[in-house]
């Protein structure tokens, strides 16, 4: 198997630290809000990563955090370590507590996560970063001791230019060296170097915070950063295969896990493979809640269109490229799989022996770093191939354990409204009358309402 490492900028052959074992960490959200379909789509090459390793024959032990903590909007500029607390600021939003938060928007994330069909992390538990403060904090009195911390009068912040001058990289998964101070990054002048990062954060002495905890250098809260070293290392070890994200936290968040956990661990690799997907465009620009344009699970159940079929949507483009979501081509998306789900449908019985070869064709598609689309055009190459509907059937319930998009569970029954049905078969008698403009226009009509027709050779 092929995956592309961003550490190396290339595409490597796949080959775990200790076979058949393999650790894999995915950086998980932040819940003081909904959730977009920009971050599903991170969440979905996680899940296709874990299936695909499970299905060539390898053990993964799965992990994903729950942010509820620490999370500062001046990410939004460029440096963590400055603004609001995102659970709080929430919480004055929603005049709940910041706990109310983030109990309400992980419930919410986790129902989303089981629309999608997502694989669970071990044992189905998210470690969530407010409970494992002692861990950030064991983590952060290792990094002192090894000389790569200083204090200011907000925090315990890493000092870079120590880890470099003990004989360390820093930066290399980014383009860190070539952001200039000022230019969308917020100078931070309590810092040594703009690179430095906050380990823990003091609370301040005019305001209690909702979400606080002791520390042997004052009562405060953990930076973002430690969470992720902190709670991977105790789950998967000091040294794990993949850590998988979006590509925005290529350029600090995951440099800095990178720096503080080999910092603690003594120039030790942390990871092996990291894996960035690509942002989610929409209408051919950015995403952004400013714009309106943020849209979750529920603004497209509202539109008719279910997770799966987005979960499809997803499947036709590579990770590492940037899709871009319209609802026409959502509607295309929606089209398709329901076409695929009827035709699996009837596909029943057992596989005999001449598949061999869509069988290659599919298993060289997800092995070469996860390329779903291939993968799908394989898929549409069998489900309309002349081989047995029994072939198709054992073939598709192989896939699935890839795809996870449902396709053979049984369509449940949906009543069908009298002027649906009156257009369905005034479009029949146009296509006998081979009045292919007018039954079109009737098929437009029948789909925007929300059906999907599987036509039949006339």
């Amino acid at each position: 198997m092929r995956l592309y490492n961003s550490l190396s900028r290339k595409v490597e052959e796949f080959k775990p630290i200790n076979p058949p074992k393999v650790g894999i960490y995915t950086c998980g959200p932040t819940v003081y809000d909904y959730m977009t379909i920009g971050n599903w789509r991170t969440y979905v090459l996680g899940d296709l990563l874990v299936r695909v390793l499970k299905y060539s024959g390898l053990q993964v032990d799965y992990m994903m955090n729950i942010t509820d903590v620490g999370h500062l909007t001046g990410d939004n500029l460029g440096d963590a370590d400055f603004g609001e607390d995102r659970m709080e600021k929430a919480a004055k939003r929603e005049t709940k507590t910041a706990w109310d938060i983030a109990k309400f928007y992980t419930q919410d994330f986790i129902d989303g996560y089981r629309q999608l069909n997502l694989s669970w992390p071990k044992n189905k538990q998210f470690c969530k970063a407010t409970e494992h403060i002692q861990e950030q904090i064991e983590l952060v009195l290792k990094i002192q001791s090894k000389g790569f911390t200083y204090r200011t009068d907000d925090g315990i912040y890493f000092d870079t230019t120590a880890f470099e001058a003990a004989g360390n990289k820093y930066g290399e998964l980014s383009n860190l060296d070539q952001i200039k101070a000022g230019v969308r990054v917020k100078i931070n002048t309590k810092k040594k170097d703009r690179r430095d990062f906050a380990l823990w954060k003091f609370s301040k002495k005019d305001e209690k915070r909702q979400m606080e905890w002791p520390s042997p250098w004052g009562v405060g809260f953990p930076g973002w950063h430690i969470e992720c070293s902190a709670m991977s290392m105790k789950y998967l070890g000091e040294q794990f295969d993949i850590h998988v994200g979006g590509e925005d936290l290529r350029s600090t968040h995951h440099p800095n896990e990178i720096a503080q956990s080999e910092a603690a661990t003594g120039k030790k690799p942390f990871v092996k493979y990291w894996l960035h997907g690509a942002f989610l465009q929409v209408d051919g620009g950015r995403m952004g809640k400013s714009l309106g344009n943020a849209y979750t699970l529920k603004d497209l159940q509202a539109k008719g269109f279910s997770a799966m079929e987005l979960r499809y949507f997803y499947l036709t483009g590579h990770y590492r490229k940037q899709l871009n979501f319209t609802w026409e081509a959502l509607k295309a998306s929606q089209e398709a799989y329901r076409k695929l789900k009827a035709l699996a449908a009837g596909w029943q019985g057992e596989k005999s022996s001449k598949v061999t070869n869509l069988v290659f064709k599919f298993r060289e598609a997800v092995e070469n770093d996860l390329n779903m689309p291939q993968a799908l055009a394989v898929v549409w190459e069998m489900a309309k191939s002349n081989i047995s509907s029994m072939d198709k059937r054992k073939l598709i319930s192989d896939w699935e354990q890839i795809l996870g998009l449902d396709l053979l569970t049984p369509v449940q029954s949906i009543k069908v409204p009298e002027e649906i049905k009156k257009l369905i078969k005034n479009r029949e008698t146009l296509r006998k009358q081979r009045k292919w403009a007018e039954a079109d226009e009737l098929r437009r009509k029948i789909m925007t309402a929300g059906f999907t027709i599987v036509d039949k050779t006339i």
